[in-house]
């Protein structure tokens, strides 16, 4: 008779920096989920920079994403119940390898989600790395990084841009441990989308992110930062919305869900304060990186165009009709009259009303307020993002979505967000359920799709998208559409509109209080 020995596990495991764990296969590729790159930021740790995750005996099972960070659940009037775990580790990465093979030294593609940098979370349907990992044959990360008054807010006693400094530590982890489950340390892609790209423009200009990524790709860089003293205003009304001080001392023992309300309670009221907070105002996001000097020591234009970067490739670019995602869910569609649209231009518009009327004569006035919110808060942005490198030294590759979503006959466009379910192939989760309208996506899309992570995955193995490095000559960019063609930049008009403006820190109009 024989006896049998122990029955081995099938199941993938790879040793971390902190200890080992094991993964699952599934569709071909090996996933690891939940596994913490630092300690979870509540009692002493909350409102600190994050800290280097506890070691731990045995083998940790990586099956399940780790919990999101705090987070508001509500943009534009929507609501929504997270289907996620609960919990407070929520500084966790994932990982998806076509085989953990230290050997293999595939590239490194790593995923920073947006979320006007109060929501959102690597676990989210629509974040599926699968299609990326499998279409291009190289390593994807997705991660948690604190959102809201946690990562955001300016909190006194507390370092600023704490969120920022979740994806340092999430990218130094990455430096630490990929090669292990079959990536290349030296060959480091991040990519990001709205905050995630504001993110990764902030990682550009941050000293402490230098070093720790080799490419990056920047979609609708939102042109939204925040100077020291805007940032404190603001965090002194959030914490006035509990009856509290900005401080460390006063918010530690608040709930994180109390935090969250409180920017909940705050974002409705934000648009009546344009006197004090300006172009910050209508936004109703009351967070955003802020240039404090130290850890964000200029806003990501300034540091690009001295050269911060100039050795990170770089693709960037916006959707066309961007905001129009956003009158959308304010169930505003098409219904901005001349009012609202003077309010927009007179707000936003660098050489006022009249240059934008002049530039635009046959806009109706909801044409003109989606046109100068979406060149403001995201096109020309990412524009002089891709500007600015050049200036220093560096490589740029720029794009334009012009594809409208399927949705309601078509009419939301090219907006805000769509490139999410074109680039991960997930037509059916969060906002790819609205944008496609629950239906299955067409030859067309596919085809779009299949486009963009074919675009992304060779940059990240090569640094060359499949298009001309965009240059102040020619202007040429990749014009991504049913039928996508490298031509001149097509919002010429908008362009020469902004030209020489500068994207600095939004400031604090009113007295300090």
């Amino acid at each position: 008779m024989t006896i049998p020995g122990p029955v081995e596990s099938v199941e993938p495991v790879v040793r971390t920096a902190c200890g080992a764990v094991r993964g699952r296969t599934e569709d071909g590729l090996t996933v690891f989920r939940g596994i913490p790159f630092a300690q979870p930021p509540v009692g002493d740790a909350r409102f600190a920079a994050p800290r280097r995750a506890r070691p731990w005996d045995g083998i940790r099972d990586a099956y399940a994403f780790g919990p999101p960070p705090p987070q508001d659940l509500g943009i534009a009037g929507t609501t929504g119940v997270l289907d996620a775990p609960e919990g407070d580790d929520w500084l966790t990465v994932n990982v998806w390898t076509p085989a953990p093979d230290p050997a293999a030294r595939r590239p490194v593609m790593v995923w920073i989600y947006g979320g006007a940098y109060k929501l959102g979370h690597s676990g989210s349907p629509g974040y599926d790395a699968r299609r990326i990992a499998e279409d291009g044959d190289l390593v994807v990360v997705t991660f948690n990084y604190r959102v809201g008054m946690e990562g955001f807010a300016h909190i006194e006693g507390a370092p600023a841009n704490r969120g920022l400094l979740d994806q340092v530590a999430a990218l130094a982890w990455v430096q630490d441990n990929i090669a292990a489950f079959g990536g290349d340390p030296d060959q480091v892609t991040v990519f990001g989308e709205s905050a995630g790209a504001g993110s990764v423009a902030s990682l550009l200009a941050m000293p402490r992110a230098t070093g720790l990524f080799r490419r990056a790709i920047a979609q609708s860089v939102p042109g939204t930062f925040f100077s020291t003293a805007l940032a404190a205003d603001i965090g002194a009304a959030l914490a006035a919305e509990l009856g509290l001080r900005p401080t460390v001392e006063d918010l530690g023992e608040v709930a994180p869900d109390q935090l969250v309300k409180a920017g909940q309670a705050l974002a409705p009221k934000m648009p009546g304060n344009v006197p004090r907070w300006g172009q910050a105002a209508p936004t109703v996001t009351p967070y955003a990186p802020v240039v404090d000097g130290e850890f964000l020591p200029v806003a990501p234009w300034q540091a690009l165009a001295s050269g911060a970067a100039r050795d990170v490739e770089l693709v960037v670019g916006h959707n066309r009709d961007e905001n129009r995602l956003f009158t959308a869910m304010a169930g505003k569609l098409g219904e901005i009259g001349e009012d609202r649209a003077s309010a927009a231009l007179c707000l936003y518009a660098p050489g006022g009303e009249a240059a934008y009327r002049a530039a635009f004569p046959d806009a109706s006035a909801n044409d003109l307020y989606e046109r100068v919110q979406t060149d403001w808060l995201f096109a020309m942005p990412s524009l002089h993002l891709a500007e600015a490198h050049l200036a220093g030294g560096g490589r740029a590759h720029v794009y334009e979505l012009t594809w409208p979503a399927p949705a309601f006959g078509g009419a939301l466009g090219a907006c805000h967000a769509l490139d999410l379910p074109l680039l991960f192939g997930t037509y059916h989760a969060d906002l790819g359920a609205l944008l496609f309208a629950g239906t299955e996506p067409s030859p067309e899309a596919l085809a779009l799709s299949s486009r963009f992570r074919a675009a992304w995955t060779a940059f990240a193995r090569t640094g060359d998208p499949g298009w001309p490095a965009y240059d102040t000559q020619r202007r040429l960019v990749q014009v991504l559409d049913a039928e996508p063609v490298v031509a001149p930049y097509p919002q010429e008009a908008s362009r020469r509109l902004w030209e020489g403006h500068e994207f600095a820190a939004l400031p604090l109009l009113g007295p300090e209080a």
